[in-house]
């Protein structure tokens, strides 16, 4: 078993706390921003263009990903409505949320700027990776997102007062788990990548596909809230993700075969 007692809080400005769940989030934001400057360098999308793509989809998410987490704990935020919109809201928030959010504030403003989105999607995925491995990062130290309690190896026991995970009981560290597995998607994205799927937005699609997967497969294994048919809110947004991209993924596919020259 292994013992975090890391003070969750980074630092304070005045009566204001700022966590270290923050402080990764902002930075894991950031990751996906400079790697898209980066993997656009060789494309004609400008820098401008994702730019602009951050400032409609950083907010999207933001919002999208708050109301995520409010529908999810609906019984305790029906109770304390001025907590949605208080400044401890920020400590409020979904991946699931924050992806779909930027990427469908980020489509509606490619409809209106006549932009195909796709392509993009593509070059920001493996960054999007990046910054929740760089998020968890900040969960683990926050002592949120925690798993089942467990005596076995891999447990770890939060003993800090500030922590949100239960004190002096063994937990599985889901949120370091994630990090593995979100390293190894990224690995995952890079080699497919590198063949640039068709149609743009392929590898996008291909990057929910492998997070639903996972996503419904740790929501057994981590604490959280039933959200219907026993199943947590993650796990309910991974099976409509799931339901929606593979059958896409599916007809791309049999669409590029029709399209291969016969030899």
């Amino acid at each position: 078993m292994f013992v975090i007692d890391i003070n969750p809080i980074a630092f304070t400005i005045g009566p204001i706390s700022v966590r270290w769940y923050g402080v990764m989030v902002a930075l894991g934001v950031l990751v996906v921003v400079l790697w898209t400057l980066r993997a656009v360098k060789k494309t004609d999308i400008s820098p401008d263009t994702v730019f602009t793509a951050a400032l409609v989809g950083i907010p999207s998410g933001i919002v999208v990903s708050r109301l995520f987490h409010v529908v999810d704990l609906w019984s305790y935020y029906s109770q304390h409505p001025g907590e949605i919109f208080g400044v401890g809201g920020l400590q409020g928030l979904t991946i699931w949320g924050a992806v779909l959010g930027a990427a469908l504030g980020i489509w509606i403003w490619g409809r209106f700027a006549h932009f195909q989105t796709g392509r993009l999607y593509d070059l920001v995925a493996p960054g999007i990776v990046l910054g929740q491995a760089i998020g968890r990062v900040g969960c683990t130290l926050n002592g949120c997102c925690y798993g089942a309690q467990t005596d076995a190896f891999p447990g770890v026991i939060y003993t800090h007062p500030e922590s949100y995970a239960p004190l002096g009981i063994g937990v599985h560290p889901t949120q370091v788990y994630e990090i593995i597995y979100l390293l190894i998607t990224f690995g995952v994205l890079l080699a497919i990548g590198k063949k640039r799927l068709q149609p743009d937005g392929s590898l996008f699609l291909v990057y929910l596909s492998l997070y639903s997967v996972w996503r419904f497969g740790i929501g057994f294994l981590r604490e959280g809230t039933g959200f219907a048919l026993g199943l947590q809110e993650s796990q309910v947004i991974s099976l409509i993700v799931l339901a929606i991209v593979i059958p896409i993924l599916v007809m791309r596919a049999r669409w590029i075969r029709k399209e291969l020259p016969v030899s």
